[in-house]
């Protein structure tokens, strides 16, 4: 291998590394937008007196995800797993709980007499 070779190697390694974050932050972007809509759906069919919950509905939407997985070339399981986890967290987020990230601050006590306690 020559000095040029691993410059070359080096350069490409770069344009790599900037690719994948930038993916990342598509992926990111995706998965709130996603989240986002599933959440709407869940206010929606409330509203209409619907079950929020679908569970042979989410099932499905597991099972296309993977087929597409499988389409193209990607890890059936890894696909699988990624949607459970979006799924559960629309979950929790429409039964007001979360089971990832920073825990919510408490909320601040409500004061009826309007004063400021001072």
């Amino acid at each position: 291998m020559t000095g040029t070779d691993g410059a070359d190697d080096a350069g490409r390694l770069e344009e790599i590394r900037e690719r994948i974050l930038e993916l990342d932050q598509s992926l990111v972007e995706l998965v709130g937008e996603r989240r986002d809509l599933v959440l709407e759906v869940g206010r929606l069919k409330a509203s209409m007196g619907l079950p929020v919950l679908d569970p042979g509905r989410e099932a499905r939407v597991v099972r296309r995800a993977a087929e597409l997985a499988r389409q193209g070339g990607v890890d059936e399981e890894l696909v699988r797993d990624v949607i459970w986890r979006i799924i559960a967290s629309a979950r929790d987020a429409q039964e007001g709980r979360s089971r990832w990230g920073p825990p919510e601050p408490p909320a601040a006590p409500a004061n009826p007499s309007g004063s400021d306690g001072v």
